[in-house]
């Protein structure tokens, strides 16, 4: 029977085979891994940047050749009629125009390869002019218009750049750093320049035979925006299937240009527009309103690309009638705002409005009333200076306070109504007892002139009630109190 140790001791034996297999297995691997990256750096060494063939391939594929020629054969012999009548999807005319979306898309992506080309081996001559022409066609025209001319004056570039970007190119090259290129980079350059004016040639081709035959592919979509931009969208896109999947705030970015404004205002620029701004429903729109317009065709312009990907109305009629929902749109924004009409007086009424009333209110109003010390406070006396606080003016006025008959502050004696009322329950209740006297009430009263004095606490209540000993100014301004007798 074997002992706790024995079998410790072949378990450990167990966890010392198996690490001995997976550092096996580890160091296969890393033998592989450092295979590939040495077959990786292998494939980049022999890649050669300075070579345009190298870079650009496109054109040389059996691919580009078949599509282009079918494209031209096509544009030759026009639309036919006879195979409308077939399924989208088996039409072969459908399926070219398919290619053509994608081959679209390549194109833009091997102009924007050829463009970095060109731009790194002209950043010897002019390195200022990547930052000022961001277009890569623009780019590739101006860079074979120059050519190793150190004096721009001499080169005529009207018609490639806007007047603007043109005086700004002139002037950065007269202070640039740059240096002439040898010949044969010059020549590599050159021809790189045909290369991307050759491919741009062929996109619009493309673009020309799909806007053909927009009419039959997307026609909703081609009556909101026109079988131009609508055949540019879809290439942009890579396929009407592409566009419908896309959402509105990306077709509107479809086709933008980085501009370039050299510094001039951002007033009259229109950012973040692409094809879109090609339309007629865009050009014909005030300029205050073009990036709502904007926002509203893109909207439409998907949900017409939808409706066209199902082929859910091949007559065009939902996309009549979304580009009259968008017209109808525009036309309300400019509609002026109504104006205000003149409220009317009301109809006077001869009868008094009812307000409310009550012994609530009539008390709340006899409490806040105004006194007679604050209404001369309010009133001024024409040509007499008013009195204040401090003097001078400043602080509170008076007023009319210390104006009004010999200039002595005078107050009248009248008791309120509340008061009146007050008392009257005073006397009623007589201090809580139902009519009999208190217990604890006497009949002597002491005065300092008399002594002691025998009363009646029902009168001196009484008079207490009514108000009789109350305080008054007297016109002599001395203060004085009446005794009950």
């Amino acid at each position: 029977m074997a002992t706790l140790a024995d079998s410790f001791l072949a378990d450990l034996d167990e966890l010392s085979d198996n690490d001995a297999d997976l550092i096996e297995e580890d160091d296969v691997d890393a033998g592989n891994m450092e295979e590939d990256v040495d077959g990786d750096m292998a494939d980049v060494e022999t890649l050669n940047y300075d070579d345009l063939d190298c870079v650009s391939k496109l054109q040389k594929t059996q691919r580009y050749s078949d599509i282009m020629q079918k494209v031209e054969d096509a544009l030759e012999k026009g639309s036919d009629i006879s195979n409308q009548g077939l399924v989208l999807e088996d039409d072969p005319e459908y399926q070219l125009i398919v290619d053509c979306n994608a081959l679209s898309v390549d194109i833009e992506n091997e102009i924007i390869i050829i463009h970095n080309f060109i731009r790194d081996k002209y950043r010897l001559k002019f390195p200022e002019l990547e930052s000022l022409v961001h277009h890569p066609i623009d780019y590739a025209r101006v860079v074979k218009k120059i050519g190793n001319e150190m004096d721009l004056t001499l080169v005529d570039l009207e018609g490639f750049l806007p007047s603007a970007i043109i005086m700004v190119v002139s002037v950065t090259a007269s202070t640039t750093s740059g240096k002439p290129l040898p010949e044969e980079v010059l020549q590599k350059t050159i021809d790189a320049c045909d290369r991307a004016l050759a491919l741009d040639a062929a996109k619009k081709k493309v673009l020309d035979f799909v806007e053909s035959r927009m009419g039959y592919i997307a026609p909703n979509l081609s009556a909101i925006v026109g079988s131009a931009v609508a055949a540019k969208l879809m290439g942009t896109a890579g396929g009407l299937s592409a566009l419908a999947k896309m959402p509105a705030c990306n077709v509107q970015l479809l086709g933008a240009k980085k501009k370039n404004l050299a510094g001039f205002s951002t007033a009259t620029s229109q950012f973040r527009v692409g094809y879109i701004e090609q339309t007629e429903v865009f050009q014909t729109t005030p300029p205050a309103l073009r990036m709502r317009a904007c926002r509203l065709l893109a909207a439409k312009s998907t949900l017409a690309a939808r409706v066209d990907s199902t082929r859910g109305d091949p007559s065009g009629n939902t996309g009549r009638a979304l580009r009259e929902e968008i017209c109808k749109k525009i036309e309300k924004w400019q509609e002026p705002p109504p104006a205000k009409q003149p409220k009317p007086l009301p109809v006077p009424d001869s009868e008094p409005k009812k307000k409310r009333g009550g012994r609530r209110l009539r008390k709340m109003k006899e409490r806040y009333a105004l006194t007679d010390m604050r209404k001369l406070a309010n009133r001024m006396q024409f040509g007499v200076p008013e009195e204040s606080s401090l003097g001078d003016g400043l602080g509170e006025g008076y007023g009319m306070l210390g104006q009004a008959g010999n200039g002595k502050l005078r107050v009248s004696v009248g008791q309120s109504k509340l008061a009146a009322k007050v008392a009257k329950k005073f006397k009623e209740k007589n201090y809580g007892s139902s009519g009999a006297t208190s217990g604890l009430t006497s009949s002597l009263a002491f005065t300092p002139v008399q002594g002691i004095e025998l009363t009646n606490p029902q009168a001196h209540a009484h008079q207490l009630g009514s108000g009789t000993q109350s305080t008054y100014f007297s016109e002599t301004g001395t203060f004085s109190k009446i005794k009950p007798t």
